[in-house]
């Protein structure tokens, strides 16, 4: 299985695993011991033979690589940003709170970090679906995440150096997850 960008794979597998469906765990039939460090998923593939290998199989091998090789920080960016699994979603913003550096109150960096991750959605106010998060429309009103009640310029300068502390994260997470996917030989060599 191949695929096209480091962020095509990352948002495939965190699909993935977000299926409620015990045939995900399929693609650990491809493990083989004495593979598991050293082998990539086409060797993987190759050794199984006459074995097909599904996309569902490729995302949750993809998911399982990612997730064991990322340090944790990247890993939880990726979650809180990408993820449609709820609960594996919101243990990833409450991961990533703690790591940010800000003079804004813990408070409003626990509330900018999760509207970071779960942005509001217009129009989805008479029909929520129950397969995602949806946060009430007041819970984006900064006026409520500080309780000092500070300069609404100072709050715009805090959100915004809060999400710029979580994009450099996913972004070097990104990077990270290219590499390695490269080494595993599952992304489209896009220099033709």
């Amino acid at each position: 299985m191949m695929y096209t960008s480091a962020l095509a794979a990352v948002v495939s597998a965190l699909a993935a695993e977000a299926i409620d469906n015990t045939s995900k765990q399929a693609w650990q039939k491809l493990y083989r011991p004495g593979y598991a460090d050293s082998g990539s998923l086409e060797s993987l593939v190759r050794a199984s033979g006459e074995q097909a290998i599904t996309r569902m199989d490729a995302d949750c091998w993809v998911y399982a690589r990612l997730h064991s090789r990322l340090i944790p920080r990247h890993w939880n960016a990726l979650v809180a940003k990408y993820s449609t699994h709820k609960a594996k979603k919101v243990q990833a913003i409450a991961a990533l709170v703690p790591l940010i550096a800000s003079p804004a109150p813990q408070l409003f960096v626990q509330k900018a970090v999760t509207a970071w991750a779960i942005p509001q959605m217009k129009g989805l106010e008479g029909k929520r679906s129950t397969d995602m998060i949806v946060l009430p429309a007041q819970f984006y009103d900064m006026n409520g995440w500080d309780l000092e009640a500070n300069h609404e310029r100072t709050r715009r300068r805090w959100r915004k150096g809060v999400s710029d502390v979580l994009e450099e994260m996913v972004g070097e997470a990104l990077q990270e997850a290219e590499r390695i996917l490269n080494a595993e030989g599952v992304l489209l060599n896009m220099a033709a």
